[in-house]
């Protein structure tokens, strides 16, 4: 039997971590046909099923997963081989993938990552704007961006953009001529209010703050949507209040489309941290974005 190609092998570890292959196709940047076939030559030159196969995900068998235990290590180890050449050279080269909330890559990133890349034409960056609460190592990113209630244990974090970060609430000057400025957050149980639903189902709470006090509410209203867009839209045309990050309202509050009610009870937050596994070796292009970070902080 011919030694099974190492690219092949490296196919196998890669759609097994992923559980599918287009998700292994998309993180390796290669077509999906291509990893099929090379799961198919190193299952034909072992001559045992190495993935239990269903219209929804890859699993390994039990071959498959004393193969993937053994060559799962190995292949990170050269792949950390290949990557430490990178000391080698005058600029980091390589790819960096990073998940990120949709809020940070739209009113945060975009501040920080142009210059990087202007600093390091070697590098690729990948972001990927993701508002749900995932495994980012496992989904195969480098680094995530995530707020402090939602960091993985065992991470290194290191502060990234704003250290502090604002909830604002608003409404449009018509709204608030025609149904009254609300003067307490209790208030607003008697208003129209245009609410954010996470991309888990879950339906967000409001909260205030003032001198120690937290009030929580969910109050009720014309919409209900994942869309941060749509939600200030609405607000403009009338249709209710809206509480979302102050990046998303300031435009639309400085046009005068919106103007803030319940200034005093606005929630301030700490702000987002780039995080990355607390590992003996961290990618060249990982470790040259840290280093850029922290001489912005």
């Amino acid at each position: 039997m011919p030694d099974p190609d190492l690219g092949d092998l490296d196919a196998f570890v890669a759609v097994a971590r992923a559980g599918s292959v287009r998700g292994a196709a998309r993180l390796r940047g290669v077509s999906p046909s291509s990893l099929s076939e090379a799961l198919r030559r190193l299952e034909t030159r072992l001559g045992v099923r190495l993935l239990n196969r269903t219209t929804r995900s890859l699993t390994p068998t039990e071959a498959g997963r004393h193969l993937l235990d053994r060559l799962g290590p190995l292949v990170s180890e050269i792949a950390q081989a290949v990557d430490a050449v990178n000391g080698f050279r005058d600029s980091p080269r390589g790819t960096l993938r990073i998940s990120a909330p949709t809020v940070v890559t739209r009113h945060i990133l975009p501040g920080i990552a142009i210059p990087f890349l202007a600093a390091h034409p070697g590098i690729v960056l990948e972001v990927e704007a993701n508002d749900t609460f995932i495994d980012v190592i496992a989904a195969g990113f480098d680094a995530g961006i995530r707020y402090e209630e939602h960091l993985a244990r065992d991470m290194v974090a290191v502060p990234i953009g704003p250290r502090v970060q604002r909830f604002v609430l608003a409404a449009s000057p018509a709204y608030l001529a025609g149904r009254g400025v609300p003067g307490h957050p209790r208030d607003l149980l008697g208003h129209a209010c245009i609410r954010h639903r996470f991309a888990s189902g879950v339906t967000a709470q409001w909260e205030f703050e003032r001198d120690g006090e937290t009030i929580r509410l969910a109050p009720t209203g014309p919409l209900v949507a994942g869309s941060p867009d749509l939600q200030v839209a609405a607000a403009v045309a009338g249709l209710g209040l809206v509480r979302s990050f102050e990046e998303y309202l300031r435009e639309a509050l400085a046009a005068g489309g919106l103007v803030p009610v319940l200034e005093a009870w606005a929630q301030s937050f700490s702000g987002p941290f780039l995080y990355y596994p607390s590992r003996r070796h961290t990618p060249a292009p990982l470790r040259a974005f840290i280093d850029f970070v922290k001489a912005r902080s």
